[in-house]
């Protein structure tokens, strides 16, 4: 007997439901939106229509993924970013919205010096995804070279395969290597959007991210800034930057107070600010040289 679109939404919602997922209904529409090929509103004014039996087993499959707490963006190996659709899968983070706000704050400084008649060049460390670097290439097209590096070689394949549906392959170059070892050139701009969660926060994160996300990318040390401490100090051992350059770090919700000292002793004459992000926490920071 042939199952109808409204059957099998109401079914992989209860099976959700059991499984305590917390938008079960949701969760249930946009996987069977994904195998139909329907959008939300046709899934809504077609309920009565009947599913193929393929289209019956890939969602019960990825019903049975999302019930065991797998992210819906590594089942359908995609992920909004900038109004971008990204390639993930357990290789890399799943970008963040959160991770915008550091895009929006890089173009921004970007378009300020291209405006000056400057071609500012830019470098992303720990690209993971390569959402960063590839979004801002895909909104700034005047800019010839981005450099993206991370030292994990899964990432930067994954990082290829969107540098390549978006077309920036060729303007976007990816780095294998440590922080920003692998740099071959100085750069204007430096961003990061490293690991930043404490080891002592596991018992607080959710199944899903704990479970399947990798961790090389999620934790930096007991207290999450490890790395940035890291990066902080290489950069200004090896004068990574140019005059006048710029930082640009994504940080954890509490960690502004404790990395702004250091930033200011690394760089005692640097302007070194925060942006809030729509919850009122500070989650970027910006070191002008």
């Amino acid at each position: 007997m042939a199952l109808t679109l409204e059957v099998l939404w109401r079914r992989g919602t209860e099976k959700l439901t059991r499984s305590k997922i917390i938008r079960p209904r949701l969760d249930a529409q946009v996987l069977l939106s994904a195998v139909t090929g329907l959008d939300r509103a046709q899934l809504m004014t077609y309920p009565e229509r009947e599913a193929t039996e393929q289209q019956v087993q890939q969602f019960r499959t990825f019903i049975q993924r999302r019930s065991d707490n797998e992210p819906i963006a590594y089942i359908l190996n995609n992920k909004e970013f900038y109004r971008l659709d990204f390639f993930v899968d357990q290789r890399v983070l799943i970008p963040r919205p959160d991770t915008e706000m550091l895009v929006e704050q890089a173009l921004g400084i970007i378009e300020q010096r291209i405006a000056v008649g400057e071609t500012p060049l830019v470098a992303d460390i720990g690209t993971g995804s390569g959402a960063i670097p590839i979004a801002i290439a895909v909104n700034e097209p005047r800019l010839p070279r981005i450099y993206a590096c991370d030292v994990s070689p899964d990432a930067l394949a994954v990082a290829r395969i969107n540098s390549e549906r978006h077309n920036v392959a060729d303007r976007v170059f990816l780095l294998n290597g440590n922080l920003v070892e692998p740099l071959p050139e100085t750069v204007d701009i430096l961003l990061a959007n490293l690991p930043y969660v404490g080891t002592g926060e596991v018992g607080s994160m959710s199944r899903d991210v704990l479970a399947y996300e990798p961790h090389l990318a999620l934790f930096s040390g007991p207290h999450g800034l490890d790395l940035l401490y890291q990066l902080c100090e290489d950069i200004q051992q090896s004068g990574t930057l140019k005059d006048r350059g710029v930082i640009l770090l994504e940080i954890g919700y509490q960690q502004s107070e404790l990395l702004t000292p250091m930033l200011k002793n690394l760089w005692p004459t640097a302007t070194v600010s925060s942006q809030k992000d729509y919850a009122g926490w500070n989650r970027l920071i910006q070191v002008c040289l």
